[in-house]
């Protein structure tokens, strides 16, 4: 006899959707960027602020191919997404970035992370995008790993993202991976 398993997958996110996301990515943001940014920093890291925000985004998108997915884990949101043509100066027209990612801790290990990049993989690449590229903390080593285990490899770009009001800064790293099909 097999254990039922509640329905997961991928969907774009609706208005509906948002303060389910606000949650999760404040759980995500806070962990991830703690000891990273100052504490008044860490603090605005709040449900209602990101799901306002992601409200403003969906109510008006930037140009171009911008998407918001959601992983769900029967019906819930326990993850997200958000994609959109990379905004780097060296990178070419057809390169699409992975702009943030996040899984609820509590729903990790599950696939969600895999399926919502595989989600983003499928967007770009329906919109024309020949390469994936995101951007990485240096000292987030498990998402690096993640990434690099799904087949992205650093490309040597680096910058120094300004992380608080007095000016601090944290290292990120660029990962990337080509999505055209191999030569035969």
């Amino acid at each position: 006899m097999s254990t039922p398993t509640p329905d997961a997958g991928v969907r774009t996110a609706g208005p509906n959707d948002l303060p389910a996301l606000g949650v999760v990515q404040a759980l995500v943001w806070q962990e991830a960027y703690d000891g990273v940014v100052p504490p008044e920093v860490h603090a605005q890291f709040e449900p209602q602020a990101f799901a306002a925000a992601w409200r403003q985004a969906l109510a008006e998108p930037p140009e171009g191919v911008h998407r918001l997915l959601v992983a769900t884990a029967g019906g819930q949101v326990v993850g997200f997404a958000a994609l959109g043509p990379s905004q780097d100066p060296d990178t070419g027209q057809a390169t699409g970035e992975l702009t943030a990612i996040g899984v609820h801790p509590q729903a990790r290990r599950t696939g969600h992370g895999s399926r919502l990049l595989n989600a983003v993989v499928d967007t770009l690449t329906g919109a024309g995008a020949d390469t994936l590229a995101t951007w990485v903390l240096v000292p987030h080593e498990q998402t690096r790993a993640f990434l690099v285990g799904a087949g992205l490899a650093p490309d040597g770009a680096f910058r120094d993202r300004v992380v608080s009001p007095d000016g601090a800064t944290a290292r990120e790293v660029r990962l990337v991976a080509s999505l055209a099909d191999p030569e035969p």
